[in-house]
């Protein structure tokens, strides 16, 4: 699983937060955090890429302008 976090330009009341969590749900995206200007996100990156779940925000008519790799510390890091 990864999480994303994506800075998203555009949104502005709670209408915005409802357009952006339904695109999600159309992709089957079960775990997010959606809120004025931002949006993070876990998926599957076997199923989902980032350029998809950017596309679909984009579609409902938002700019995403930052795109940032989230890091859990309960992450199994191999060095």
């Amino acid at each position: 699983m990864q999480t994303v976090l994506f800075s998203i330009e555009g949104m502005t009341c709670h209408h915005c937060v409802m357009a952006v969590t339904n695109a999600l749900k159309s992709l089957g995206i079960d775990n997010y955090s959606v809120e004025i200007g931002s949006a993070s996100v876990t998926f599957d990156e076997n199923e989902l890429d980032v350029e998809t779940i950017k596309a679909t925000i984009e579609e409902e008519g938002y700019k995403v302008i930052s795109v940032e790799l989230e890091f859990d510390e309960t992450d199994d890091l191999n060095f």
